[in-house]
């Protein structure tokens, strides 16, 4: 439902009495939730506004920027809550356990889901209606991953064999509506960009209850300590894939993969964990806060002096935190900034600040805290000796399979048309050949050297014969009009080429595309969206041999940002979109790293006025 990007028609705030109507008709559709629960979804002294959405949908948010339910027709009919309101209060549905994490990619993916991929308890399937709404969850991890309504009763899934569709996904992590939180986060390590799996903190029963009270714990945290274990994630999945902890699959790995995976996961261990060299890394699952700020220190010395440098300050704290000090732990090691004494990664820059290493300030619109410069001269600094190492960033990753993407080669060629066929067939010319716009020009000039075209008392007009005359402005002169008798040597070739078909050859690495029509420029669009947010718009890509999605997945890394893929409405082609106003850095992106040149990149900044 929420695959392709949407708008809101109109947005307001929910009086007292509508608050109580909203309710009141979630009470009848969720008869599972207890007052406590809704007392925590939709606080009484809280503000609750409701956005209507071209396609009559009604998202209802909480101040903060969280949507909490979605109204599929606008008349309450068909409410759902959404992951963020699962999150905070898990039993409000009953939920289908997903047979492995693996399945979740097809969720995520924007698959309904299937019986075949639903594990069924010892006890036989639940008994449900037609038209109920349910959860999903995956095993060994106690939040949700999406929402959905029953396409049939039990009694009828049982007649059918557990075979078919079970669940028509409304909604799931990942999609737009959980990215349009002003600060989306995920509740455990578990859930992965395309994948969620069991919550490694989450190993026994006794711990379900601590685990579910995390969740509402980062709910209400401020937005950078949530993203910050984001990026903890995203880290992970590009610096150690070979930690059994947080599995890492591609979008394009094999079955055989996929299953020894779904083997690795079913064995998940909290003990020493073994690196990439094949040394022992001991893992600080169970070190105390003491161990972890030793850790913490010494991984900030490491980025300050390797990867940070002063021409990249001031600096983002969500930036240092994902870009530089996470890779700089040791191979096969977790860090975790709520295992330290801080808890909060604020917390442990500030003290790092006020012990003289590095200065930061408080950015109080974004919440976050940005270094703006590090003490070099000061003892800590100059003391400690970096390891060397290899460390590797995920921008370095990005980068370097962008490297083999910067030769690129974009030609603008030609096709005869049935305007100038009669020039090429005069001259003994091809016309099925492609011909640059020198070449259309040398074609051109031959026809007049051959039929001897050039005034003889200016030598820089050429009078028009009747063939060429027609090649140049028949169909274009109005009725009634009369034709041209010469024109400028200067202006001939343009002219002539414009009367041609257009065509562009671009050619990337060993790839070569050659497409009808004129090469169309990237275009780049920031505007602003409800909540006075950014959105970066980027399409185009396709003309210049550019994947949409590893472009999505290498800009959502780079730029730290939430990126999204969607297909163009009535066009072919893909649109990225990003979150916030990186237009500028964008188009530098494409033109360092993807080789294309500035001129055919068409940039747009509606959020100026």
């Amino acid at each position: 439902m929420f695959k392709k990007a949407f708008e809101a028609k109109n947005q307001q705030r929910l009086s007292g009495a509508d608050k109580k109507k909203l309710r009141r008709t979630l009470r009848d559709k969720l008869p599972r939730a207890s007052d406590s629960d809704f007392d925590a979804l939709l606080p009484p002294k809280t503000e609750v506004t409701v956005a209507k959405l071209q396609n009559r949908v009604h998202v209802y948010t909480v101040e903060g920027g969280f949507p909490m339910f979605f109204d599929v027709d606008g008349r309450g009919s068909e409410i759902f809550p959404t992951v963020y309101a699962l999150w905070k209060a898990p039993e409000i549905l009953p939920a289908f356990t997903l047979k492995g994490g693996e399945v979740s990619r097809f969720i995520i993916g924007g698959a309904d889901l299937m019986f075949p991929g639903i594990s069924v308890p010892l006890e036989g399937l639940p008994s449900f209606t037609a038209g109920e709404p349910w959860a999903i969850k995956v095993p060994g991890n106690p939040a949700p991953i999406a929402v959905g309504a029953t396409t049939m009763s039990s009694t009828e899934a049982i007649k059918a064999g557990l075979r078919g569709k079970a669940l028509r996904i409304t909604h799931h992590y990942g999609d737009l509506l959980w990215q349009s939180a002003e600060s989306h986060f995920v509740p455990n390590a578990g859930f992965l960009e395309d994948m969620v799996f069991e919550d490694p903190a989450f190993s026994s029963s006794s711990q379900a209850s601590e685990s579910c009270e995390a969740i509402s714990v980062a709910f209400s945290d401020q937005q950078n300590d949530v993203e910050y274990k984001m990026s903890e994630t995203a880290s992970d999945m590009s610096v150690n894939p070979g930690d059994k902890l947080i599995p890492v699959i591609s979008k394009d790995a094999s079955k055989d993969s996929d299953q020894q995976l779904a083997t690795d996961i079913g064995h998940l261990e909290v003990t020493d964990t073994v690196s990439a060299d094949g040394s022992s890394a001991k893992g600080l699952h169970n070190a105390n806060a003491e161990d972890v700020d030793t850790l913490l220190d010494k991984c900030l010395l490491q980025a300050l002096h390797t990867t940070v440098k002063d021409k990249d300050l001031p600096m983002p704290g969500s930036t240092l935190w994902s870009s530089h000090v996470l890779p700089c732990r040791p191979s096969g090691v977790t860090l975790d900034i709520k295992k330290s004494s801080y808890k909060k990664l604020s917390k442990w820059l500030q003290a790092k600040s006020v012990a003289g290493l590095i200065t930061v300030k408080e950015d109080k619109y974004k919440k976050e805290v940005v270094l703006l410069s590090v003490n070099r001269n000061i003892a800590e600094y100059t003391m400690f000796k970096p390891e060397r190492r290899l460390v590797v960033k995920a921008e370095q990753l990005g980068d370097h399979a962008a490297g083999e993407n910067k030769t690129l080669e974009v030609v603008e060629v030609f096709k005869s048309s049935v305007h100038v066929n009669a020039i090429f067939a005069s001259v003994g010319a091809e016309k099925e050949k492609l011909y640059t716009a020198s070449e259309a020009s040398d074609v051109v000039f031959r026809y007049i050297d051959q039929e001897n075209l050039v005034k003889p008392t200016d030598k820089s007009i050429v009078v028009l014969d009747a063939i060429l005359c027609d090649a140049l402005f028949k169909g274009s002169i109005k009725k009634g009009s009369a034709y041209p008798t010469e024109v400028r040597k200067k202006d001939l070739g343009s002219m002539f080429i414009s009367r041609m078909q257009p065509h562009h050859l671009v050619r990337r690495g060993g790839d070569l595309v050659v497409r009808k029509g004129a090469l169309k420029d990237i275009q780049i669009m920031t505007e602003r969206r409800q909540g006075n947010k950014k959105v970066t718009r980027l399409s185009g890509l396709e003309t210049f041999m550019v994947d949409p999605e590893a472009l999505a997945s290498e800009l959502q890394k780079k730029f730290a940002c939430s990126t999204t893929v969607a297909e163009l409405p009535g066009k072919k082609g893909y649109e990225v979109l990003l979150q916030g106003g990186v237009i500028e850095d964008l188009a530098r992106h494409l033109i360092e790293q993807y080789g294309i040149p500035k001129k055919y990149i068409e940039v747009l900044d509606k959020t100026k006025k």
